[in-house]
């Protein structure tokens, strides 16, 4: 009788021991998802800053060069670059700040009706409002990115007199300046490095001399009437 109860409660802690490894394996299958980093998030606001100073670079360098095109004045070069990054960077900001509190708006909206349906502790409430986008930094952020970009042009043209000059180390810095946020993108986004700075450099090259063509095309016929 004792040996049974002996070869019974060795089988138990048998099982017990079994199931602690079971249990132990899982965890350790479980923990590289845990640990395992989500490019998508990292996606959201690297795609905001990149395109923020593509946006601010290929904007204000096509406003230069389509003003360069009728006009060989440095000061006016300056002067439309400089209003093109001042009423990008505000126009950014607005856009970034209107749709963020939308979406704010949209998100509390939803919270709403999930907190009548189901109930939640106060923590849970705050934890989901700490998650909520800020407009405002949002706004910041993306009229930074494009002032950063938009700069760009405006110092490499700002100490050039010779207007060919200008013109050609304009478009040098925009196609480096372009290569290097493609390739930014596409290091810390993990696609494709080739491909990705190829379609910023050659957007931005498409953007420059649509305006340099029609600025000129327009201002050439305006200056003879």
């Amino acid at each position: 009788m004792a040996a049974s109860q002996t070869c019974q409660i060795s089988s138990l802690d048998n099982v017990e021991m079994s199931i602690h490894v079971i249990d132990t394996e899982k965890n350790q299958i479980q923990e590289p998802t845990v640990n395992e980093f989500d490019y998508s998030q990292r996606g959201q606001w690297l795609r905001a800053a990149v395109l923020g100073a593509n946006d601010g670079l290929v904007s204000v360098a096509s406003l230069m060069m389509g003003v360069g095109s009728v006009k060989q004045d440095i000061k006016a070069m300056i002067v439309a670059g400089f209003a093109g990054l001042v009423a990008g960077a505000c126009s950014m900001a607005i856009g970034e700040f209107v749709s963020v509190c939308t979406q704010r708006d949209v998100e509390i909206a939803q919270m709403k009706r999930d907190k009548q349906k189901r109930s939640e502790s106060e923590n849970e409430q705050v934890t989901e409002k700490e998650k909520l986008p800020n407009p405002g930094q949002a706004a910041a952020a993306s009229a930074l990115a494009f002032s950063v970009g938009a700069v760009l042009p405006l110092l490499a043209a700002a100490f050039i007199r010779d207007h060919k000059v200008r013109m050609a180390v304009v478009v040098a810095v925009a196609s480096m300046a372009l290569l290097v946020f493609g390739l930014m993108g596409a290091l810390l986004g993990r696609t494709p490095v080739v491909k990705s700075s190829a379609r910023v450099l050659v957007g931005g090259w498409m953007a420059m001399a649509c305006t340099f063509g029609l600025t000129k095309l327009i201002g050439s016929d305006g200056m003879q009437t």
